[in-house]
């Protein structure tokens, strides 16, 4: 006997997917809607900011000692050899406040890090390596300094 169409192929079944349970379609498409049709019931809370747990400072090391580390931390990366001279060209407002001050060395030591990663992505091998190693060292400075504020401004620690 001749059959006009063939037998179908053999195929495997539909694999299980969660996606694919109706509470959880029903919970996108509702979350689709609300986006488009209702944005105020989106959350719009900034999401938290999560503190790394390699590096933690103690809360009962005193600000002295934590700047004392962040400039040993920074000028560690500089031949000890040589005696540290500050440059004469740039000078810090004598009037500036110590917060200030703080805000301000943490916002360059995390500007620095960044861009010490991003240029560590563009080398291969131990220039990488080094570069990254250097990018701690700062990261390790932003940390102190970043602690040393928190301790002048009275803001507790996460």
């Amino acid at each position: 006997m001749f059959k006009a169409a063939p037998n179908p192929p053999d195929t495997d079944p539909i694999p299980y997917d969660a996606a694919l349970e109706p509470q959880n379609i029903k919970e996108a498409t509702e979350r689709a809607i609300n986006f488009y049709l209702n944005p105020s019931a989106l959350k719009t809370s900034k999401p938290t900011r999560k503190t790394g747990k390699i590096y933690l400072i103690d809360p009962t090391v005193d600000d002295e000692t934590l700047l004392v580390e962040a400039y040993e931390s920074l000028s560690s990366a500089s031949d000890m050899a040589t005696p540290y001279t500050p440059n004469a060209m740039f000078q810090v407002n004598p009037q500036t406040d110590t917060e200030s001050l703080l805000a301000n060395a943490c916002e360059s030591l995390a500007s620095a890090s960044v861009m010490l990663c991003d240029f560590a992505g563009m080398l291969e091998g131990p220039h990488r390596q080094t570069l990254l190693g250097i990018a701690q060292v700062v990261m390790l400075g932003e940390l102190a300094v970043n602690q040393a504020l928190e301790h002048v401004a009275g803001v507790p620690s996460p």
